[in-house]
Order: structure tokens, then C-alpha cells, then sequence
């Protein structure tokens, strides 16, 4: 078996050369609780099994973890607005033994790696069809004119504006209260069509249709309401924090429109009424993580008309891809039978320049090594660290430069101190550090990834002291919330 990763190492290294590391790439990982897999588990267990995945997902380069906290109007962290989630004690409404805050830990938790959190909400799906027994204080027990049954669920009716200020009421108790780094929502709007079933929104159309005769038209208007109200009160809130949204994989197929792309699967616009493309052009989210979760040669779907189609469209955000793991190796690469399809994305992603990363679908798969997709991770695609994708249309501010950078000896080695640049608000106080690395004769190039050797939240960093005859300068540079950068303050010493 080591023989094999060997050999498969050897091809990819063979195939993307050292200059295709991209210096800002967003690299996510999905943990999901809706599928149970904490659900009853107890404190103890799964602050040991979210350490381990952790850690793993660290080694493998992830620098996002989205976190679902929100799977049916209910919490996986101490709300007053929702119920306790039963995903996590396996009861709604009754809180964990021993208490804890899942979120605030995994805030911690994942800081403390050099990670982002972005906490992931689901706005409208209110009850899932496992979900039997509701608390008193769910929304639907305590408002249930405010929601409908459709397909063993129980939705948030979107038609409803009051639902909107509800979701928004409760996603701004989120920002207030927790430094996430990132509010994230995935796909779950109007619910996926049922063969046979009809939305019961007759008599919200009739109350609010605003003058909107199409149905369809209507819905998508509402959805747009929120998106446009959902932006604007995170940013309202903490302005830092970002927005992201994860829609499904297929805005429109082209026998819908002109701009469709030539796939044949269920639609955004015509089947959810997710008008994204609207949303990413009026600049309502961050960053956009379209689920391309098919193979490449999908028949209906192929992986490679879509990632092409999304980075031609919807490019005015950053464009993150959702990667389905254990799909990606259990198909083969039409190119090349002999190995599965992780390669063939990577050379996807560095061959279109508006595509700034991808998020795991889903963590547990990588960090169980499926297929060796976390060994080609850790080893190869993201051996090297990586800042967060450009987002200077929030702001452009960046932090002054470091001061005092000075190698010291010191009882635990040959260290470069500096001294973090003053700030008087978030826009220009340094949160992180980048150091880079050049060697004698090298032009200092920041935009060179290879030359980034850390990224942290520490003033010092311990220098690979060998024999003291080489000559390297290092680079510091200081980033805000955002990662925008700072200039340059460089030193050079010998190791």
C-alpha cells in the first residue's frame, strides 16, 4: 500500500509544479451533525472525536471549518431564541451533560489551529423527517401558521416576512455573541420538489405577492428579500464576518436559458428559487461554494462542465468548489483508469484562476483517508499554507507594518521576534502573521507561496538553526481579520 501512495505522489508531483500553490485559497471541511453522528454521544466523546478530526483536518491544510449549528430551528450552542438540538443530546430542548457550548468550543478549538470557523445555519427547514418530538419553545410549537408540511418536513414558510426577520433575528444573536469568522448557509430554501406534492403558499401569494403575477417569480423574490436582509444584518453586526452560501450544483440547464449550462439535473432557479447568480452580482455573500459534487463523464452532470460553467458566471465573489470526497475516489479519471479523479479536479482548479479553493464534503470522509484524498492533501495540494481568498470589497484596510523584527538566542533557540503594529480598530489590528522565507540571491517576491513558511498568531517565530554559514531573509508581514496584508519588514540572518 505505501508502495502505491508512493507511486501516485510521484505522478501528481510529476503533473503540478510547485509554482501552481496558490497563496490565497480557501480550504473548508463540512461537519455535519445532521446525520447524527454526535447525536447522544456525550460531552467527553465528542469533544474527543471533534479534537481528532481536528487535528487531522490541520494536517491535511484545512484552514475553514464550517460547523453546522443550526440543522431545524433549533441550537448547537446556548441560544435563548431555539431549542437545545436533539442532534446533539438526542432530545430537542434538553441541554448537554456535562454542559457545554459546542460552538464555543469549536471557536476555540479551532483558533487555537490557525483555523477559521464559520458557523453553518439551515434558514428555513425548520423539522427534519426524523425529528418526532418538538420543545415547547420550537417555533413550530410556539408559531406554527409560520410554517408548512411538505415531504415528511416542516419548512419556514419563505413567503411569510415575518420568518425572515426571525432567521435573521436569530443569526444576529450568533454574530453578537460568538467570534465566528463566518456565517454560512447551504441549500436548503424552498424545499426540493416531491413528486406529487404542491408547496402550500396559496394564501401568502394571494397576501404578498407585491404585485407579482408568476408564482415562481414570487417565490424567487422572497428567497432574495432574505439574502439581500441576511447580508446586510451580519455585516450590520460584525462587518468582518463573512457570508458564505453553498447552493446546489446546477443553476440552470440550458434547455431552461441561454447562460444554462449543458448538464440535465434539478435547477436553482426553476426547482429551489435560488436566483445565485443575482445574489453573487448584487454582492449579497462573501464567497459562493457551489456543491459540484458529480465525477467528471457524469452524464447528466459532469463535474467538468459545471466547475468551467460556475467560474465563467459566477466570478464576481470568490468561487469555492464543493467537492464530494468519497465520490471523487470512487470514480475513475477518464483520462487515466489506473487512478480516481482527485488529480484531475486539482489540475481543474489551477487551470481556472477565478476558483479560490474548495470545501470538503465531508470532513469525516477526509480525515478517514478515503481513497488517500487526505494524503494527497497533506503531502501535495495543500502541503503549503494558504491565506483566506482576497475580500477587499468588504475593505481594503490592512495593518501598518510589524516593528523591532530581531533574531534573539534564547534558551529554546535561535528565535525572530517582533512587535505587532498599533490599531485602533479592527480594520488595522493585526490578528495574524505571515512569515516568509527567501534564500541568498532570491528576489523577495510576497506573491511566491512557496516562500510562506507560517502563518500565525504568535509575535516570534523559531528559526531552523543549522550551521550558521547560510544566509536567508525573512519577511513578516501582519493581517487583520479579513487577511488583508500589511507591508513587508524583512531581516536577514544567517542558520
Amino acid at each position: 500500500m505505501k508502495k502505491y501512495i508512493y507511486l501516485v505522489l510521484f505522478a501528481a508531483l510529476t503533473a503540478v509544479s510547485a509554482t501552481a500553490q496558490m497563496k490565497r485559497e480557501m480550504r473548508g471541511a463540512w461537519i455535519q451533525c445532521v446525520n447524527g453522528q454526535f447525536q447522544g454521544m456525550g460531552t467527553l466523546k465528542m469533544q474527543q472525536t471533534l479534537t481528532y478530526q481536528l487535528d487531522e483536518l490541520m494536517k491535511d491544510g484545512v484552514n475553514v471549518i464550517i460547523f453546522q449549528v443550526r440543522p431545524e430551528c433549533d441550537a448547537l450552542y446556548e441560544s435563548r431564541l431555539e431549542p437545545w438540538s436533539r442532534f446533539l443530546t438526542g432530545q430537542q430542548g434538553q441541554p448537554p451533560q456535562p454542559y457545554w457550548d459546542p460552538l464555543q468550543w469549536m471557536i476555540d478549538q479551532c483558533h487555537i489551529r490557525g483555523m477559521e470557523l464559520h458557523a453553518w445555519i439551515n434558514p428555513y427547514r425548520a423539522r427534519t423527517k426524523t425529528t418526532k418530538v418538538l420543545a415547547n419553545n420550537h417555533i413550530k410549537v410556539r408559531k406554527p401558521q409560520n410554517c408548512f408540511e411538505y415531504d415528511g418536513l416542516t419548512i419556514l414558510n419563505p413567503g411569510i416576512p415575518e420568518n425572515r426577520d426571525y432567521i435573521c433575528e436569530v443569526v444576529r444573536d450568533i454574530v453578537e455573541r460568538y467570534d465566528v469568522d463566518g456565517i454560512h448557509m447551504d441549500d436548503y430554501f424552498y424545499p426540493y420538489p416531491a413528486a406529487g406534492q404542491q408547496i402550500p403558499d396559496n394564501e401568502q401569494f394571494r397576501s404578498y405577492n407585491n404585485g407579482i403575477s408568476d408564482r415562481g417569480d414570487w417565490r424567487r423574490y422572497n428567497v432574495n428579500l432574505f439574502i439581500e436582509q441576511f447580508y446586510k444584518t451580519v455585516h450590520g453586526t460584525k462587518p468582518w464576518v463573512k457570508v458564505g452560501i453553498s447552493p446546489f450544483g446546477i443553476y440552470r440547464n440550458k434547455r431552461s436559458s441561454d447562460i444554462g449550462s449543458n448538464t440535465n439535473g434539478l435547477q436553482n432557479y426553476d426547482d429551489l428559487y435560488a436566483d445565485i447568480l443575482l445574489w453573487v452580482s448584487n454582492g449579497w455573500l462573501d464567497y459562493c461554494v457551489p456543491q459540484i459534487y458529480w465525477e467528471i463523464g457524469h452524464k447528466s452532470a459532469d463535474y467538468d462542465t459545471l466547475i468551467r460553467w460556475w467560474s465563467q458566471y459566477a466570478a464576481k465573489r470568490p468561487l469555492v468548489i464543493g467537492e464530494d470526497v468519497e465520490r471523487t475516489v470512487k470514480y475513475a479519471d477518464p483520462k487515466n483508469p489506473a487512478q480516481h479523479q482527485q488529480q484531475a479536479k486539482q489540475l481543474l482548479h489551477q487551470q481556472l484562476p477565478n476558483v479560490k479553493g474548495s470545501v470538503l464534503w465531508y470532513a469525516k470522509a477526509a480525515v478517514d483517508n478515503v481513497g488517500n484524498y487526505g494524503t494527497m492533501l497533506r503531502n501535495l495540494y495543500w502541503r503549503l499554507p494558504a491565506l483566506q481568498p482576497d475580500m477587499s470589497f468588504i475593505d481594503k484596510t490592512a495593518p501598518k507594518k510589524v516593528t523591532k523584527l530581531k533574531p534573539v538566542w534564547t534558551s529554546d533557540g535561535y528565535i525572530l521576534f517582533w512587535t505587532a503594529p498599533k490599531g485602533k480598530s479592527w480594520k488595522d489590528i493585526a490578528t495574524k502573521y505571515v512569515v516568509y522565507r527567501f534564500g541568498k540571491g532570491e528576489k523577495i517576491n510576497l506573491d511566491d507561496a512557496t516562500k510562506m513558511v507560517a502563518i500565525t498568531t504568535d509575535t516570534f517565530y523559531k528559526l531552523p538553526y543549522e550551521n550558521g554559514h547560510e544566509k536567508y531573509t525573512y519577511v513578516v508581514t501582519a493581517l487583520n481579520r479579513l487577511q488583508n496584508e500589511s507591508k513587508a519588514k524583512k531581516k536577514t540572518v544567517k542558520l
